[in-house]
C-alpha cells in the first residue's frame, strides 16, 4: 500500500511541476524567439516589413517610434493607398483616449474617482440590483471593476439606419455584439474582480456629456484632442466624410461598409498612427521643456493611469483606461489599448513610459495582425511576453499541458502495473 501511495504522491507531485513549468515557459516566452535581436531596431522593422508584406490582406499603417519620434513607418493597402495621417476606426483602442477625458475631469476638480457614478448622472441610472450601485465608482468602471455584466462588444449601426440614442443604449444596446446580454447594469460586486464591460465606457461617455453639459465628440476634441495635436482625429466623423479615411476590409479582402455607433466613447474613435504617435510622446517631457501630459493631464494623473488597479490569474493587467501588457523593466509597465470590431478591425498601440519608446499598428481585414505585430514589439523590447499574446495561446498551452499530463500519466500507469506484478 506504501508504494501505491508513494506513486500517487509523485504523479500528483510530476504533474504540478510540469503545470508550473509549462506556465511560467508561457509567460517568461523561454520557447519563443523574438522577430530580432534586442536593441536591433533596423532588424527589427524589416522582420515586422516582412511580416506584414506576408500576412495584410486589406490595409495596415505601421509606425515604430523611439523616444516619441517615428523612425519607421510601413504602409500597405488593396484599395486606397494610406499614410501617416489616414484616419482609422479603430474600435475598443477608443476607450484609452475617452479615459483622458474623464481624467481632464478629475484633474480639474469636477468629479472624485471614488464618487458613486449615480452622482455625476442627469439623464439615466444604474438599474437597481442586488448589489450596492453607489460602490460603481468612476475608478472601477475605468478599470472594468466595477461589477458590470453587459459583455458589449458593439456591433454599430449601417448606412441608413437609425442610430440608437445614448440613454436608450444603456438600458439595452440595440447593436449588442453576438452573445452579448447588452443592459448595463450591475450583476457582480463591485470591485470583486476584473470583468470587462464596453458598456462601463459607454456610462463614462454619458458621464462626460452630463458634467460638461457638451457632446461628447465636442468635449473630446476641445479638452483632448486639439490641445494633444491630434487634430485629424474624431469620435464623430463630419458629413461628409473628410478625405483620407482608411477603407475597411473583412477576412480575405473582401471590402466592407463603416458602422456607425451610439457608444463613439467605447468603440468609434477615428484617429491615425501620425495622431497617437503624438499621443505616446505626450506622456513624456517633451524636447523643448513642455510637461508630460503637455497641460491636458498633470504627470501624477498620467502615472495613475499606468497604476495596476485590476489583476486576473495573479498578474497586474489594467490601469485606468489602460492595459498593462508587461513589466517594462524600469519598475512600470509597458502599456497601451487594443481594439477589434466586425468584420475584421483591429488595433494596437504599446508604449514605454520610461523611455518614449512604441508602436502603433492599425488595420483591416486580418482579426489580430496588429494585435501580435504589436505583441512581438513587446517581447522584443522587454523580453516578457505581452498579456494579449498569452491569451491568444492559450488553445496551444493547453495542448502542451494535456499532451505532457498524457505521457506523466501513461508513465505512472506503466509503473502501477509492473508494481502490481511484483506484488503477485
Amino acid at each position: 500500500m506504501r508504494r501505491w501511495i508513494l506513486l500517487g504522491v509523485a504523479t500528483l507531485g510530476v504533474l504540478a511541476v510540469w503545470t508550473a513549468l509549462v506556465g511560467a515557459g508561457t509567460l517568461e516566452g523561454w520557447w519563443r524567439r523574438p522577430l530580432a535581436p534586442q536593441g536591433d531596431t533596423a532588424a527589427f522593422a524589416a522582420a515586422a516589413d516582412r511580416m506584414i508584406a506576408a500576412e495584410s490582406t486589406g490595409n495596415l499603417a505601421f509606425t515604430l517610434i523611439e523616444q516619441g519620434r517615428p523612425v519607421h513607418e510601413r504602409f500597405a493597402s488593396k484599395g486606397a493607398p494610406v499614410d501617416r495621417d489616414t484616419l482609422f476606426q479603430v474600435a475598443s483602442l477608443s476607450k484609452w483616449i475617452t479615459a483622458l477625458g474623464v481624467m481632464t475631469l478629475v484633474d480639474a476638480g469636477h468629479i472624485d474617482l471614488d464618487a458613486p457614478v449615480d452622482t455625476y448622472l442627469k439623464r439615466w441610472k444604474l438599474p437597481a440590483s442586488e448589489f450596492d450601485n453607489r460602490q460603481v465608482t468612476v475608478r472601477r468602471l475605468l478599470s472594468h471593476t466595477a461589477g458590470l455584466t453587459d459583455g458589449l462588444g458593439y456591433g454599430g449601426f449601417a448606412p441608413g439606419q437609425p442610430v440608437q440614442p445614448l440613454v436608450e443604449s444603456l438600458t439595452r444596446a440595440a447593436d449588442a455584439s453576438p452573445h452579448a446580454e447588452g443592459a448595463v447594469k450591475v450583476g457582480l460586486q463591485p470591485g470583486a474582480g476584473w470583468k470587462y464591460s464596453g458598456g462601463g465606457y459607454t456610462l463614462l461617455q454619458l458621464l462626460i456629456e452630463d458634467v460638461t453639459g457638451e457632446p461628447f465628440a465636442a468635449y473630446m476634441r476641445r479638452a483632448v484632442l486639439d490641445p494633444l495635436g491630434m487634430t485629424r482625429s474624431t469620435f464623430l466623423l463630419p458629413e461628409p466624410w473628410p478625405a483620407n479615411v482608411a477603407e475597411i476590409y473583412g477576412p480575405g479582402g473582401t471590402k466592407a461598409i463603416h458602422y456607425r455607433f451610439t457608444a463613439t466613447g467605447a468603440a468609434s474613435l477615428y484617429t491615425s498612427t501620425a495622431d497617437l504617435t503624438r499621443l505616446i510622446a505626450a506622456q513624456r517631457p517633451g524636447p523643448d521643456g513642455a510637461p508630460a501630459g503637455r497641460g491636458v493631464l498633470r504627470p501624477a494623473t498620467l502615472a495613475e493611469m499606468r497604476r495596476p488597479h485590476a489583476a486576473q490569474y495573479g498578474a497586474d493587467i489594467w490601469g485606468l483606461g489602460l492595459v498593462l501588457y508587461a513589466p517594462n523593466n524600469a519598475g512600470d509597465f509597458i502599456v497601451g489599448h487594443d481594439g477589434n470590431n466586425f468584420p475584421a478591425i483591429n488595433t494596437a498601440a504599446r508604449f514605454d513610459p520610461a523611455s518614449g519608446d512604441g508602436v502603433v499598428v492599425l488595420e483591416t481585414g486580418d482579426d489580430l495582425l496588429a494585435t501580435r505585430l504589436a505583441g512581438e514589439w513587446v517581447f522584443w523590447r522587454t523580453g516578457h511576453v505581452d498579456a494579449l499574446t498569452v491569451l491568444m495561446e492559450v488553445k496551444q498551452t493547453l495542448i502542451i499541458l494535456a499532451v505532457g499530463w498524457g505521457v506523466i500519466l501513461l508513465g505512472a500507469g506503466v509503473l502501477g502495473w509492473r508494481l502490481r506484478r511484483r506484488g503477485r
